[in-house]
């Protein structure tokens, strides 16, 4: 048995009874990267001092990537994560179809994404793309799911975000594939994967229904792992989940679901 990929977990949804310091240290200890989501909301030096590698974090604190002034503002406010993702040493800076509010709702909800929206769209990463290219950074750009968690988002669905990284196609600019939002929006995994596969800049999983840790729901995790084994993905699997019950067996049931 090998283990192929790097393994990173999100802070922000696994040993919720401990201060965020603890929570990173236990993720650390336990031999896992470590995500984190708005950094606006933590203590820096402290992330800083932490020792964990961190693998990704939220790029931007608002903004939008389909209207002039939310593309403006997703501008302005990834310039200043830039600099925080360089202190803790974060390589990966995430993105979403629109900012996203405490409950995970967007901010600007669309019944529907006309053709000038998909332009705008493409027309903002492309300045994303140059921003990362500027400042030695790689953006990712997440899909959801519209039917349980973030209903109304634009370009929420994995062909959403493929076809937008694809037409941008630069290096500073990849996929944050989750995998629970496809399962939940499109289904089909293991084909996702392969189509996604040349913009990967990173995985995310949680099982359904539920986003608990694999093992838990439907998705036949472990045959993931082995397709994205024989795939040739060398890249970070990142665990978006909250336990099911004791967090520390949830990690090792996410640690064997990808080993291969």
């Amino acid at each position: 048995m090998t283990q192929p990929f790097t393994l990173a977990v999100c802070a922000e949804m696994v040993f919720c009874s401990l201060p965020m310091a603890e929570r990173i240290k236990r993720i650390t200890e336990l031999g896992f990267s470590v995500e984190i989501w708005d950094w606006t909301k933590h203590d820096i030096d402290m992330l800083e001092q932490s020792g964990a590698t961190f693998s990704s974090m939220t790029g931007y604190v608002t903004g939008a990537l389909a209207d002039d002034a939310g593309a403006d503002e997703l501008i302005e406010t990834a310039k200043k994560s830039i600099p925080v993702a360089k202190r803790i040493g974060c390589p990966r800076l995430n993105l979403h179809g629109t900012g996203l509010d405490g409950q995970g709702l967007p901010i600007k909800k669309s019944e529907a994404v006309t053709g000038e929206m998909w332009l705008k769209a493409q027309d903002t990463l492309n300045r994303i793309a140059d921003l990362g290219e500027q400042e030695g950074v790689t953006f990712i750009l997440e899909n959801l799911n519209t039917a349980v968690d973030h209903p109304k988002t634009p370009f929420a669905k994995a062909a959403d975000t493929i076809a937008l990284v694809a037409a941008v196609d630069r290096p500073s600019l990849k996929l944050n594939l989750d995998l629970y939002h496809a399962q939940i929006g499109e289904g089909n995994l293991i084909e996702l994967c392969e189509q996604a596969l040349p913009y990967l800049g990173e995985i995310q999983v949680a099982d359904v229904p539920g986003r608990k840790e694999p093992g838990t729901g439907e998705i036949n995790y472990p045959a993931v792992a082995k397709a994205l084994d024989e795939m040739g993905y060398r890249g970070t699997v990142g665990m978006e989940a909250w336990a099911s019950g004791n967090d520390e067996l949830a990690l090792q049931r996410f640690r064997e679901a990808f080993t291969v």
